[in-house]
């Protein structure tokens, strides 16, 4: 059995312990932040998260679906608003499968508690990582008095996010990487229950508000409120406003009037939360190689931040853990360089194909899903999907229903754009999207491609 540091007491960090944990290793988890079953730490700056199917799969592999399922929401389709507060439902599958809507604070508090039923792991609080020496997996750690201890350990994993203190030590070896900030930033505007608990918004949707060059979303929690996310430019463009444009009071009240009149009818302290509440930025990160000899490995956030619209971080993270677990079962504990190069080779080409995919939603979301050429889309291609499972599962499905690699959802996703933009470009489509003569071509070309 291994001595085990794991950097980063968050979602991920906290999964990862179960797992090690229940293997017989000895864990210690040192997260900078306070404890957040004891403090708010995500208080103003959170964005719901949603468990999907291969979330779910690594969960069930923790043996924690259970104790997760009882706090999530099912979420089974999108419903967009426009500005004259009018809705369209677009259903996530044509199976009527779900996504769960989950608090991120309430999730790491039970994975928390989850981890620390074992009597091999030890959680430390408030203990932020400053050095790492790569060779032989020690760490320093500063405690919030200014006290500093080393911790040696057989093996050091980096959980500890987009900012990854361990990630920055690997970097000064031969290290690839990038980081890239999106131009969009976010606030989060909480969206309150009705007197009586009920929700005001239907809860088995994830809401949103597309407006093109930004947009508001909400996902349901199980108090019968909504954790809003208002997403936007830092800086205005000639087609968009921007945080630096909407900082006044009189700014903002103006702003959600013209451009989300519903959303103020169901958040009366809509202005007070935007001012109040802090800004927040999204980064992608890149990085290769994500191992270093048998000491040292990044997991998660540490290893492939990406933004959240497609809802997979968590996710993708969770996958990590399990593949993690999978290629301890698989090759023992005693060759951890194999383990890790494993690990590696498995995991960076899916962290960077969930990257692209998620700017690609980012768009779906933001704009095409209040486009009628893409609904119809949506409709044409769940019609092939319902007559053709076995030739035909949208990219949605193959990235939140299955346990499909990232790089090949892509990969297929890319050639179903490919044959769409064909199929979509027929004449007089939109009066003949279900006939035979449409799906025939649409089988043809997928046939060919």
């Amino acid at each position: 059995m291994k001595n085990i540091t794991i950097v980063g007491g968050g979602l991920v960090g906290s999964l990862l312990a179960v797992f090690l944990g229940r293997r017989g290793h000895t864990v210690n988890v040192f997260e900078r932040r306070p404890d957040p079953r004891t403090t708010d730490v995500y208080a103003g700056r959170s964005i719901n998260l949603v468990v999907s199917h291969r979330g779910w799969t690594a969960l069930r592999a923790a043996g924690l679906e259970e104790s997760v399922r009882s706090i999530t929401v099912p979420v089974y389709a999108r419903m967009t608003h426009d500005r004259d507060g009018r809705t369209t439902r677009l259903p996530y599958s044509i199976d009527d499968k779900a996504i769960y809507s989950v608090s991120r604070g309430e999730l790491n508090r039970r994975l928390l508690s989850e981890a620390e039923r074992s009597p091999n792991v030890t959680l430390h609080f408030d203990r932020r990582c400053v050095d790492v020496d790569l060779g032989t997996a020690t760490c320093l750690f500063r405690e919030s008095d200014g006290a500093a201890h080393s911790v040696k350990a057989d093996l050091v994993i980096g959980s500890d996010g987009a900012f990854s203190a361990v990630r920055a030590k690997m970097m000064y070896g031969r290290f690839n990487y990038s980081q890239e900030y999106i131009e969009h930033d976010y606030k989060e505007i909480a969206i309150p229950a009705h007197a009586d608990g009920t929700p005001k918004l239907d809860p088995q949707c994830l809401h949103i508000w597309p407006r093109r060059w930004f947009m508001m979303m909400g996902l349901a929690n199980q108090d019968g409120g909504f954790t809003g996310t208002l997403f936007m430019p830092n800086t205005a463009t000639p087609q968009a406003p921007g945080f630096d444009t909407v900082r006044e009071e009189a700014q903002v009240r103006k702003f959600f009037a013209e451009q989300f009149p519903d959303a103020v009818q169901l958040v009366p302290d809509i202005a007070e939360q935007y001012l109040r509440n802090p800004q927040s930025s999204l980064v992608i990160v890149r990085c290769d190689p994500w191992v270093h000899a048998d000491k040292v490995a990044l997991i998660g956030d540490a290893a492939h931040a990406i933004v959240p619209f497609y809802g997979e971080g968590m996710n993708a993270g969770f996958e990590d853990c399990r593949v993690f677990a999978e290629l301890l079962d698989e090759l023992g504990d005693e060759d951890m360089g194999e383990v890790l190069r494993r690990y590696n080779a498995a995991r960076k080409p899916n962290g960077d194909a969930i990257a692209d995919l998620s700017l690609r939603n980012f768009v779906e979301m933001r704009d095409l899903v209040a486009d009628p050429r893409f609904i119809l889309r949506k409709k044409i291609e769940g019609r092939l999907q319902a007559r053709h499972p076995d030739q035909w599962l949208p990219l949605y499905s193959q990235v939140k229903f299955s346990d499909i690699a990232y790089k090949d959802a892509l990969r297929e996703g890319q050639r179903h754009d490919r044959i769409m933009e064909q199929v979509l470009a027929l004449p007089d489509i939109e009066a003949r999207w279900e006939s035979e003569e449409v799906e025939r071509t649409a089988l043809a070309l997928l046939d060919r491609s």
